[in-house]
C-alpha cells in the first residue's frame, strides 16, 4: 500500500454535501489531495460540490447527483486512497423525532458497500454526537470485529470544532479507520489518531488540571463580524443560473454575494430591539413574547438569542436564519445572521462557490462539516501518511488559515 513521491492522494467524498470535508482536506495543502469522485443526493448541494471539485476531478460526470444505492464506486477509475463521508443523521439528532428505524440511518450500510469495494488506505465517518448511542454504531463496530470491516482499525472521538480554530462550537463523533496493511507497515504500528486540539477555551484545563500551553485561545465569533457589515443591503440573491448537474439553479454565486437580509415583520422587529447584548426569549417582555415561551421558562435559552462577539458561536443549523430556532440573532444588529456570517462562522473562504436558492444554500450551510475541522483531520491523515512512505515534498504545510486571515469584505462586496 504504498503512495509515490509525488503523487496526490486520491479521495472519494460520500453524502459530500456541498464540500466542507472537501474543502478541508483541500485547504490543508495544495496539491496534497485530489478529488476523483462524490456522491450526494441533493441536486443543489451535489451541483456546489461540483462548482468547487469537478474539473479537478476530472469532469461533472464524476460528481454523482442522486441515491448512493445506484452509484457504482468502480466508475472513479482511479486508485482511492481515501474516502469521506457523513452518513446523515436526522435519524440520531436530538432535534429530530430519534427514530431508530429510520430509513436514512441505515445508509451507513452503503458506506460500507463502498469501502469495501474501493479498499481505501483510510476512511473517515462524520456524524452527529447521539451516533455513538445509536443502534447503528454497535452494528458498525460488530462488522469491524467479524464483519465487512474487519480489516480496518477503528479510532472513534468526539470533536469540537473550537478546538480547531473554528469560531463555532459544533460537536462531532469521527469515526477514523486505518486499513490493518498500513497499520502493519507504519512506523509506528499504530492505527491513524484523531488531531490534537490547537485551540482552547479561555481559561480551561487540560485531564490533568493543568492550564493548556502553547495553543491557542478558541476563535470568538467576532473574527467573522468584523468581515460583515451591521446592515444588509439587499433580501435576494444576484439574478443569475446555472446548470452543471443538467437541471438549471440560481448561482453560481460566492460566498461574499450572501449578505442577504430578510424581511421581518414589525412585531419581529420590536423582539428583536427588546433582545440586549447576549440575551434571549427570557428578556422578551409579555406582550412580545408568546404563551409557551412565558409557560416554560426553564427551557432552550437559545431561541430568539443573541450571539456573543467574544465566544464562538452556536452550532450553525440549516435554518439560521430564524431566531425563533435558535441563538441566530447577531449579536449587535437588529437582524438574524445572513448566509454570508453563516458560512464564514462554518470556516468557507470568500470565494467558496454555491448554487441554489437561499433556502438551499442555508441548508448546505447548515449540513456542512467545518472546514477548519476538516483541515485538522486532513493534516494528521497526511502526516500518518507521509511517516508510512514518502508522499510529497517536505514542504510545511499551510495549516494555520483561519477566518481571522480572511481579507475585509467591503460594503461592494456585499451588496
Amino acid at each position: 500500500m504504498t503512495i509515490g513521491t509525488t503523487d496526490p492522494i486520491n479521495i472519494v467524498d460520500l453524502f459530500a454535501g456541498c464540500g466542507g470535508l472537501t474543502q478541508g482536506f483541500h485547504s490543508f495543502k495544495p496539491g496534497a489531495f485530489r478529488t476523483v469522485g462524490a456522491v450526494e443526493w441533493d441536486i443543489a448541494a451535489a451541483s456546489t460540490y461540483a462548482a468547487n471539485f469537478a474539473e479537478e476531478a476530472g469532469g461533472t460526470d464524476h460528481i454523482y447527483a442522486g441515491d448512493i444505492t445506484g452509484w457504482d464506486p468502480t466508475s472513479v477509475g482511479s486508485n482511492v486512497d481515501v474516502i469521506l463521508g457523513g452518513p446523515p443523521c436526522q435519524g440520531f439528532s436530538g432535534l429530530g423525532k430519534e427514530d431508530p428505524d429510520d430509513p436514512r440511518n441505515k445508509l451507513w450500510k452503503e458506506y460500507v458497500r463502498v469501502v469495501r469495494k474501493l479498499q481505501p488506505k483510510i476512511f473517515v465517518i462524520e456524524n452527529v454526537d447521539r451516533f455513538m448511542r445509536s443502534r447503528e454504531f454497535e452494528l458498525l463496530r460488530a462488522a469491524n470485529t467479524d464483519g465487512d470491516l474487519r480489516d480496518y482499525a477503528l479510532e472513534t472521538k468526539l470533536l469540537n470544532a473550537a478546538d480547531y480554530g473554528v469560531p463555532q462550537t459544533r460537536r462531532r463523533v469521527i469515526v477514523l479507520a486505518t486499513h490493518r496493511d498500513l497499520v502493519a507497515s507504519h512506523p509506528s504500528r499504530q492505527p491513524l489518531k484523531h488531531p490534537q486540539p490547537t485551540h482552547h477555551k479561555p481559561d480551561g484545563r487540560d485531564e490533568d488540571g493543568a492550564l493548556f500551553e502553547q495553543i491557542r485561545y478558541w476563535v470568538p465569533a467576532r473574527k467573522v463580524f468584523k468581515e460583515t457589515t451591521l446592515e444588509t443591503v439587499t433580501t435576494e440573491l444576484p439574478e443569475r443560473t446555472c446548470d452543471l448537474l443538467g437541471v438549471t439553479l440560481p448561482g453560481i454565486f460566492r460566498t461574499s454575494d450572501l449578505h442577504i437580509g430578510r424581511n421581518p415583520t414589525e412585531h419581529s422587529l420590536r423582539r428583536y430591539r427588546a433582545i440586549p447584548p447576549g440575551g434571549n426569549r427570557h428578556d422578551l417582555p409579555p406582550e412580545l413574547s408568546t404563551p409557551n415561551w412565558i409557560k416554560h421558562r426553564n427551557g432552550s435559552g437559545d431561541v430568539m438569542g443573541r450571539l456573543w462577539y467574544d465566544r464562538p458561536s452556536v452550532t450553525i443549523r440549516t435554518e439560521f436564519y430564524k431566531p425563533e430556532k435558535g441563538r441566530y440573532l447577531h449579536p449587535e444588529a437588529d437582524r438574524p445572521i445572513t448566509h454570508l456570517e453563516a458560512a464564514l462562522l462554518q470556516d468557507f473562504p470568500p470565494d467558496y462557490k454555491w448554487v441554489g436558492s437561499k433556502v438551499q444554500i442555508a441548508r448546505q450551510i447548515g449540513n456542512a462539516v467545518p472546514v477548519g475541522l476538516a483541515r485538522a483531520i486532513a493534516g494528521a491523515l497526511y502526516e500518518y501518511l507521509r511517516a508510512a512512505t514518502p508522499i510529497l515534498e517536505s514542504t510545511p504545510a499551510e495549516t494555520d488559515a483561519s477566518v481571522g486571515d480572511l481579507e475585509p469584505l467591503g460594503a461592494s462586496h456585499l451588496a
